[in-house]
């Protein structure tokens, strides 16, 4: 029951604005100065006034609340005219040691140690020595404990706005990765299941036994795009692993894809292979879906090439096609290009798209490091 009655006392005096706390605290020690006097004359409440009144202004000069007290605090002292340790003087140590830089809090504890020392030289019967000196030190202590968590709750404040502006920052990252993952597998296989719906009625009519291919391409196209969405919205329901994604072993039957859909492809690879990060090996896979997507839905090509080369210090990726060339070749509105431009860019690597130059169609080359970058 005391614990509630004193925490509500706490709540309701925190809720007060500072400047009526302050005004309360000085006229307490005011109070409580002149509650047992040794003398009644006019000085000594005109200094216990000047040892209490200032603690108004305690938080806006501390350093001088403090100097301002301690005269008066000295001057009472010097004549003998109390017999309590001076509370105008603790508060305002406390309040030096809470709410000043270092370099204040050096000079108002010289400035207490000198003022103690002036004050009760040859006096030890009014003011004993001892707990004097040990009333201050106290109250200097509570002053920096006050300091010291208020500064604790100031830095695990900082610390929890980083950690919530990281933890947004981390989930819009990942939002636009499956975002990306989730376009790359769409727009790829539906890609692919519509040109082969498209061509099915003409191949049943004209040849049969294609027909038999054609839809067996879109049956293909469709389980693979169902097993790669499955395993993407797996991490969204924290069930699935952190990186779904294919990676180099499944490009050639992403090109194969390709060749069901009536272009002529073809993959080559020169040089040795090795191990990758798995996040180059991911970029690399998506680059070339999206670039078959492309050819497959804008560049009436008749053949793909696609080239893996390995450098000592990158996989350099082209997919090149004989189709219509041109910047113009993807709409303006789709997001297949800036997906593979964040991909690349993501593993430290560089993309260029545009037409071939030295001949017909369009060229994407990607050049992934092998080394994670430590930019």
């Amino acid at each position: 029951m005391w614990r509630s009655l004193v925490g509500r006392g706490v709540a309701a005096v925190r809720a007060l604005p500072p400047v009526v706390v302050d005004t309360l605290l000085a006229l307490t020690c005011y109070l409580a100065t002149i509650a047992s006097p040794v003398s009644t004359d006019r000085t000594f409440y005109g200094l216990a006034a000047l040892a209490s009144v200032p603690l108004v202004w305690r938080r806006r000069a501390p350093l001088l609340v403090m100097f301002v007290t301690g005269l008066a605090s000295i001057a009472l002292a010097r004549l003998e005219l109390v017999s309590e340790v001076p509370y105008g003087q603790l508060v305002a140590t406390y309040t030096v040691a809470s709410l000043s830089p270092p370099l204040v809090r050096a000079l108002g504890i010289a400035g207490s140690v000198a003022g103690i020392v002036t004050a009760l030289f040859g006096k030890t019967h009014l003011l004993p020595v001892g707990s004097t000196f040990l009333a201050f030190a106290t109250a200097y202590a509570l002053g920096a404990v006050a300091r010291s968590r208020r500064d604790l709750i100031v830095t695990l404040e900082a610390r929890a706005r980083k950690l919530a502006a990281d933890y947004a920052d981390a989930a819009s990252h990942e939002r636009e990765r499956i975002a990306r993952d989730m376009h790359d597998i769409l727009a790829h296989s539906v890609s692919l299941i519509v040109v082969q719906a498209e061509a099915g009625p003409v191949v049943v009519r004209s040849d049969p036994a294609r027909a038999e291919a054609v839809f067996e391409a879109i049956a293909d196209a469709g389980r693979d795009a169902l097993a790669q969405l499955r395993r993407t919205l797996g991490v969204l329901r924290g069930s699935g692993s952190r990186a779904p994604q294919p990676g180099l072993d499944a490009l050639r039957p992403l090109v194969e894809q390709a060749r069901g859909a009536g272009l002529v492809t073809a993959l080559e690879e020169q040089g040795d292979r090795r191990p990758i990060p798995p996040e180059v090996a991911i970029a690399a896979y998506r680059v070339v879906q999206e670039s078959l997507t492309n050819v497959v839905k804008h560049a009436h090509a008749g053949r793909v090439d696609v080239w893996l080369r390995w450098a000592d210090d990158a996989l350099r990726l082209e997919v090149r096609d004989d189709g219509r060339g041109g910047t113009g070749r993807v709409p303006a509105g789709g997001h297949g290009l800036i997906g593979m431009r964040e991909r690349v860019a993501a593993c430290g690597g560089t993309l260029a798209t545009g037409p071939a130059g030295d001949g017909p169609g369009f060229r994407v080359t990607a050049t992934l490091p092998l080394v994670k970058s430590t930019v």
